[in-house]
């Protein structure tokens, strides 16, 4: 007789700090993977019950008593389906990352994660203690080998799960979007399958978590190693398979990937609908200057939240060309977003006249023109007080980088969807946005970029051509390359000298700066640590 175990992967969205929020959406997702796919098992993603990265929350007792209240929950829904799902397990005065399995209503084993990832935007070894023995487990005659996400990266826990005789691996994960991440895990199952020869079920999370974006993806491959099933990005789901000792069968459509620059929208506009939705804000409020920037932050909070949920302010002072004003007014009408427009001069002049004993001898300079992007800031943080609307900056990573940007004015928000774009995406993303309905005005696409902050002001007064730009910050942020690197790839070496030094004495701003999505390996933030007050020279 066969032995068959009809398993489903649940790609669920969880909230951090929710556990009895998450613990009844795995209760839910049991049933339905019951009733709706015939599934005997059901597996849920890596720390499910907390949300992932609960951080700091894992020092709290508190906090570990209520996951605990939360396993117990779990335990009485497996009386009618086995579960395997993620949390934080106490036990003997250590802290572990833990797949767990319940049946019959009851804790049968636990799996704690061997590989304790300490890179990137992962500080696991701050709160956890690395596990030790593999964990197999058996139903209806099949035998499964329990793995949590950078367990998967590396041959050992793959390979002692296989020697305990299972039939096939379960991988659980809480697995953050990057650009080109879908090929990178796809390579690492390739390479895991290849040493076992054994299938692997790896199951993700989906949604937004602060400046983390979480693209599901969920897949299986097989002991053959053939992709045998892709789940949706940033999609919820339940996806069965029927695992045997000898093969995996999947029963549902396998979703085909789709471009990198729709893989990067879907991830912005997930972020920016998590954050808003999970912190409870009423919609969001957006400064328009005419620009690409912020043209492209209007589009995303469109189709992230809706129209209804998105107020626009343009706030043009005397150096606002009509152009600026009458794209902003097209884009609106586009959208259907409510467009106000606040006149600056009057509030410039006052502060001007109230400064002018202080400015007295000078040359007009940045503090006036700084001045103008603050008192934007200080009106569309009214309106956000006001009207409980997160206030989105527009600012992009090239910006970020070099420190092109107003404290407390245009760097002013909530969040900031674009932090982690570059200058030169932002236009691919426009026109990627454009070919599916055209939004946008073209001239936004096609006039220079500018502040306006003085008259015939232009981005490039101040800054290489964007594609130099992009090229070098890609290099020496993400890339860690040095000088010698950056000349050998024809970057010139007067614009890298330059660009290093403006990122490095610009951390003081990006501390300040709001939160924004991550979709690259090295985003301003948690990825990329740099000290404030540092005489490092990369030149010398």
């Amino acid at each position: 007789m066969s032995r068959t175990l009809r398993i489903a992967i649940a790609q669920l969205d969880f909230l951090v700090g929710d556990i009895r929020g998450n613990v009844r959406a795995m209760i839910d997702a049991a049933r339905r993977a019951g009733e709706e796919k015939g599934a005997r098992l059901v597996v849920f993603p890596e720390l499910g019950i907390t949300g992932y990265p609960p951080e700091d929350l894992l020092f709290r007792a508190d906090f570990l008593d209520q996951v605990e209240r939360g396993i117990a929950d779990l335990a009485e829904a497996s009386a009618s389906i086995a579960v395997v799902a993620g949390a934080p397990v106490r036990d003997g005065g250590s802290l572990y990352n833990a797949a767990l399995y319940f049946n019959h209503g009851r804790l049968v084993a636990r799996y704690y994660k061997m590989i304790l990832p300490n890179r990137e935007v992962f500080d696991e070894m701050r709160y956890f203690t690395p596990g030790r023995l593999p964990c197999v487990v058996e139903l209806e005659g099949v035998r499964l080998g329990l793995t949590i996400c950078e367990d998967v990266w590396h041959p050992q826990p793959v390979k002692s799960a296989a020697q305990s005789g299972a039939h096939a691996i379960i991988n659980v994960n809480a697995s953050p979007f990057c650009i080109g991440k879908h090929a990178q895990r796809l390579e690492v199952l390739h390479r895991r399958v290849q040493e076992c020869g054994l299938p692997v079920i790896y199951v993700n999370q989906c949604g937004g978590q602060d400046e983390l974006v979480f693209d599901g993806a969920s897949r299986i491959v097989s002991r053959e190693n053939e992709l045998l099933f892709l789940a949706p990005e940033f999609e919820q789901g339940l996806y069965a398979c029927e695992v045997s000792p000898r093969r995996v069968i999947c029963d549902e459509p396998w979703s085909e990937p789709v471009s990198p620059l729709a893989s990067v929208w879907k991830a912005l506009r997930t972020g920016l609908h998590d954050y808003i939705e999970k912190n409870g804000f009423e919609g969001v409020v957006l400064g328009l200057s005419g620009g690409v920037d912020s043209a492209l932050t209007l589009v995303l909070a469109v189709e992230a939240l809706g129209a209804d949920r998105v107020t626009a302010l343009m706030i043009p002072s005397r150096y606002t060309s009509p152009a600026s004003l009458e794209d902003a007014r097209r884009l609106t009408g586009k959208l259907g977003v409510s467009l106000h427009e606040i006149d600056l001069e009057p509030v410039f002049r006052s502060v001007l006249d109230q400064l002018r004993p202080l400015f007295s001898g000078a040359r007009p300079d940045t503090a006036e023109e700084n001045i103008q992007a603050r008192i934007r800031g200080m009106l569309l943080m009214a309106v956000s007080n006001k009207r409980r609307l997160a206030l989105l900056a527009t600012g992009n990573k090239s910006e970020m980088a070099v420190g092109y940007a107003t404290l407390y004015g245009d760097m002013a928000g909530a969040f900031a969807p674009l932090k982690d774009v570059v200058k030169t995406m932002v236009y691919d993303l426009a026109r990627f946005c454009n070919e599916r309905e055209d939004r946008i005005p073209l001239r936004i696409l096609e006039r220079p970029p500018s502040a306006e902050l003085i008259y015939d002001q232009t981005d490039q007064d101040s800054l290489p051509p964007y594609e130099v730009l992009d090229a070098i910050i890609e290099s020496f942020v993400e890339g860690d390359a040095s000088l010698d690197d950056m000349i050998k790839r024809g970057l010139p070496e007067d614009a890298i000298a330059e660009v290093q030094q403006m990122i490095l004495r610009n951390e003081y701003k990006r501390r300040q700066a709001p939160i924004g999505i991550r979709i690259t390996e090295k985003a301003f933030g948690k990825d990329r640590r740099y000290p404030v007050t540092s005489a490092f020279n990369p030149a010398v």
